[in-house]
């Protein structure tokens, strides 16, 4: 995708692989997908006067959020998806997806994956599927309905600003005062409890002393 988006292919553009053998994450980390799962990308180009280019990660996690929680209301499913920041989706504190953005000159590639069908076993972080919580879904016509709703909210976040987007990011996220930790790029970590997100879209952090800490990048986990 990031050579098509070099050679000029047009917004609008999405690529599915039936299964993903060396993908990655955020932070360089391997992604894995078996046949079942969805992995997908899609390419959006960028305007100067539009809002800030990260911010294309909440407009990616709402758009997914509202899909996945579509399809496992028409599967009967009782539970609950909720966002974690900045766009992970996570039933419970298992988390379901992954979404990395890559710029390259003025496009910026949205790279999307969903545990549908299965889910891996990881050391670090609590991980669950669709499946496993009732909903049989087929990659195809979700990614489908995942695409009119990204082009969707794409289109408010242009005409409305990030406003909208922040608004129904909150509404689909865990509670404030939930507790989180933020591991920050540099190696340090902050425990405390979410405390919203500021205009632009970072994470505000509520630590024990009072001080409300803005975090713009980093690995947040659900305590």
């Amino acid at each position: 995708m990031l050579e098509l988006a070099r050679s000029g292919s047009p917004e609008g553009l999405w690529l599915r692989a039936e299964r993903q053998t060396r993908g990655r994450g955020r932070l360089g980390r391997a992604w894995e997908a078996p046949v079942g799962n969805l992995s997908a990308s899609t390419l959006v180009r960028i305007r100067a006067w539009e809002p800030p280019t990260a911010t294309l990660a909440l407009v990616a996690a709402v758009a997914l959020e509202e899909t996945a929680t579509l399809y496992l209301a028409r599967a009967g499913g009782g539970d609950r998806l909720q966002l974690k920041w900045p766009n992970d989706l996570v039933l419970g504190s298992a988390k379901v997806s992954g979404i990395l953005l890559e710029r390259t000159d003025d496009a910026v590639v949205i790279g999307i994956g969903v545990n549908l069908a299965a889910h891996p076993d990881l050391p670090d972080r609590l991980t669950t599927s669709l499946a496993a919580h009732g909903a049989q879904i087929e990659p195809g016509p979700f990614l489908e309905t995942l695409a009119e709703a990204f082009a969707r909210w794409l289109s408010r976040w242009r005409g409305e600003g990030l406003a909208p987007v922040r608004a129904r990011w909150l509404e689909r996220a865990h509670p404030i005062g939930t507790a989180l930790t933020a591991n920050l790029p540099d190696g340090t970590a902050f425990d405390g409890l979410f405390d919203g997100l500021d205009p632009d879209g970072a994470l505000i952090l509520r630590l024990a002393s009072g001080e409300r800490r803005v975090i713009h990048a980093g690995d947040i986990f659900l305590l």
